[in-house]
């Protein structure tokens, strides 16, 4: 059994030490008297837990910056499809490396991803030490002809994630109403609620989807899912802008897990009035991810909590929404209770997740809120170490292999582009 003990370090305003057995947090209590096979002197920094990225397209980090100032259709049509249609698997490899390095950096444990070449995704993560939910990305446009094809292929994968480390999960990833068949949408979904797995999807993204399946189908994206009888607790759906009070109500009697992307939604132009609210009095589970580099062009939570909530504040004209426990709950413990595990927070019995904030610095002086200094005045460079199912992958903002990771980035990228 390896063991960490954190001592002098503040949680909720109060100095104690934290004794991490394994990958669990064993103990929090005032001076631990425990040898642990490792010390770290908190030096009255902070603690909080890890926080967990909902949404993302982690290889997208190698198409960091191509085409901005788009449409949602005109940049994934123009963009983003022809130029993945150039990726390679060591591309996704490095891809995946690079943008693991960003989470870490900026104080995420763990990610719900949705992108290609899973193997080579998986090993990224694996070797970069973090928590990972892994779907098979379906994405037919809505041709069904290599429907076997497909089948297959997410099939062999399912088999093949036997063989992963405990921190990365198989799951299912359909794209979205509009760009996934019928058939293909049930099947994968029947293939997921019968292995009782995680389905990610991305749902009512903009107003031309939900005007789109009207037109199609005669009802929204939300009540066709509905009609397919693919909804459930296991579904988790990113976006979610354009839902009315029936949408919302039907959500909640399914319990669907709710993502809010606030960055890619407001620089795509997708829309900004996330009904947050709702969602919450409904008894939905929100949660918050970055979406891809190449959409919201980092992946740094603690800038997604303050957008969020700056939004929430400004399109509500309310300077009481969102207030900060509720706000860092949404990108910490509601991501692990919509991924079924045991994270998010800093309680004994529950995963080593951890990330120690430096607040020796002008963003932390006075140090009067501390949750108000971390999201609306300090940056992710407050992160100074990261630990993830128990052992470190940072300490003093030092990560082996970074510089590997940055050179074969830039090499790649020039390929791809």
């Amino acid at each position: 059994m390896k063991s960490i003990l954190i001592k002098n370090i503040v949680l909720n305003n109060k100095l104690t030490d934290i004794l991490i057995k394994d990958n669990l947090i064993d103990k929090i209590s005032e001076d631990i008297d425990f040898q642990a096979d490792r010390i770290i002197n908190g030096n009255g920094r902070s603690v909080i837990p890890g926080l967990v990225n909902m949404h993302t397209h982690a290889a997208m980090t190698l198409m960091r910056g191509i085409g901005e100032d788009l449409s949602l259709t005109e940049w994934l049509e123009s963009k983003i499809w022809p130029t993945e249609r150039k990726l390679t698997d060591e591309m996704v490899y490095w891809g995946t490396k690079l943008a693991c390095l960003e989470m870490i950096k900026s104080g995420t444990t763990c990610f719900n991803d949705q992108y290609w070449s899973l193997p080579y995704a998986v090993q990224a993560a694996d070797e970069m030490g973090m928590r990972s939910f892994q779907p098979y990305v379906i994405l037919d446009l809505l041709d069904e002809s290599n429907s076997e094809k497909i089948k297959y292929e997410c099939e062999k994968m399912y088999e093949l994630s036997g063989k992963w480390s405990s921190r990365n999960k198989f799951a299912i990833g359909l794209h979205a109403p509009y760009s996934v068949s019928r058939n293909m949408i049930v099947w994968a979904s029947e293939f997921a609620q019968k292995r009782d797995m995680l389905v990610h999807i991305h749902l009512s993204e903009t107003k031309g989807e939900n005007d789109r399946s009207l037109a199609m189908h005669g009802v929204s994206s939300t009540y066709y899912l509905e009609q397919l009888g693919v909804l459930n607790s296991k579904m988790i759906a990113a976006h979610c802008l354009w839902m009315d009070d029936a949408d919302i109500d039907l959500l909640a009697k399914r319990d669907v897990k709710i993502v809010h992307n606030i960055n890619s939604n407001l620089k795509i132009a997708s829309g900004y009035k996330f009904r947050y609210n709702e969602f919450r009095d409904a008894g939905l589970t929100v949660s918050l991810g970055t979406d891809g580099c190449a959409s919201s062009n980092n992946l740094d939570m603690i800038e997604t909590m303050k957008t969020t909530a700056l939004v929430q504040k400004g399109w509500r004209g309310d300077p009481r929404e969102l207030p900060l426990d509720e706000l860092i709950s949404l990108a910490t413990v509601n991501g692990g209770k919509s991924l079924g595990i045991k994270c998010g927070v800093i309680e004994e019995g529950y995963l080593a997740d951890l990330v120690i904030i430096d607040t020796n610095s002008v963003a932390f002086t006075p140090n009067i809120n501390f949750l108000a200094n971390l999201i609306y005045s300090a940056n992710s460079s407050c992160v100074d170490t990261v630990i993830c199912d128990g052992k470190i992958l940072m300490e003093n903002r030092i990560i082996e292999g970074e510089q590997e990771i940055l050179r074969m980035a830039n090499k790649l990228y020039m390929d791809l582009l």
